[in-house]
């Protein structure tokens, strides 16, 4: 990312933390009390998570970070953001639940948080701050065990570059599919959060990545595709025509096509000759349990 996008960027983020922690959207006090608002599928797909290791990429102030740790994951959070992450630590303290959140680049992310996960979980409006889809893949191969997953729920690249058409609400096209090196210059009052929210900091640069080459770089990462599933529901009323579901989430109505809102995509890190003796050994070069192992020992990874 070059230093004017992750200037912008980062203004743009840093300014609207407090709208976001404020705004019935999230619904921060619904938190406390206990509410749970991952989506159905994402906790159906991952199952029971108490005591793995979950790293959460770009937490943003860590709601969904710490929902998680809800559940009984060990959870870690990561964004570029500082006061992001200041709301993210003093959320966790109200709500006294155990999670370790730490500023810095996704693309540092390794360095930072020093260990590997069983799950790196992301998305909802994350990759098209990410100007190297290649790089991000790499990040997440090496954040994971072998046998780990990445659960990846993410905006559909389809409908990235659309917006509604001021007078009907009609989708338009205003945005390359396929963005050009120095990204894509977007300029947005307000927040998604509270739309009539007064802010200086409008202007971001993002990219987006299209199916192919999301999963294409996770391939050459070393990731095993598992499941790509793609939806006409959005978290967001994305276009005003859309109308809202029992479940929370919205669509187009019966008397207008639908669209891909959303996909979810689930890959494994392969176990290789090369890396299973992580799952056998401690960052200290001891076997884990204290006692010998053979490869065999690798296989209810291969469950994940």
């Amino acid at each position: 990312m070059t230093n004017d996008a992750h200037r912008l960027n980062r203004a743009f983020w840093d300014e609207r933390v407090p709208i976001y922690v404020g705004s019935g959207f999230y619904d921060v006090e619904g938190f406390k009390a206990g509410r749970i608002s991952l989506g159905p599928d994402e906790v159906r797909d991952l199952g029971d998570v108490r005591g793995k290791r979950l790293v959460h990429l770009q937490c943003h102030f860590g709601l969904d970070t710490l929902l998680w740790a809800r559940l009984g994951a060990e959870v870690s959070g990561l964004d570029f953001s500082e006061p992001a992450i200041d709301a993210a630590r003093m959320l966790a303290r109200q709500a006294d639940i155990d999670a370790l959140f730490v500023q810095g680049d996704v693309y540092d992310a390794p360095a930072l948080l020093g260990r590997d996960f069983d799950i790196v979980y992301t998305g909802v409006g994350a990759l098209c701050w990410l100007p190297d889809i290649d790089r991000w893949a790499k990040v997440v191969a090496d954040l994971l065990l072998p046998g780990g997953e990445l659960y990846l729920v993410e905006f559909h690249p389809a409908i990235w570059g659309m917006e509604p058409n001021a007078v009907t609400g009609v989708p338009e096209v205003r945005y390359d599919y396929f963005t050009r090196p120095g990204g894509e210059r977007v300029a947005v009052e307000g927040s998604y959060a509270q739309t009539d929210a007064a802010t200086a900091h409008n202007e971001t640069v993002e990219w987006n990545h299209d199916l192919g080459s999301a999963v294409t770089a996770l391939i050459r990462a070393g990731m095993e595709i598992r499941e790509l599933r793609e939806a006409d529901a959005s978290y967001t009323q994305r276009f005003p025509f859309m109308v809202q579901g029992d479940d929370g989430h919205w669509r187009a109505p019966p008397d207008r096509p639908n669209l891909p809102m959303m996909y979810t995509l689930r890959a494994v890190k392969q176990i290789t000759s090369l890396n299973y003796r992580e799952l056998l050994y401690d960052e200290r070069g001891l076997p884990l349990g204290g006692g010998d192992f053979s490869l065999t020992d690798v296989k209810p990874a291969l469950k994940r």
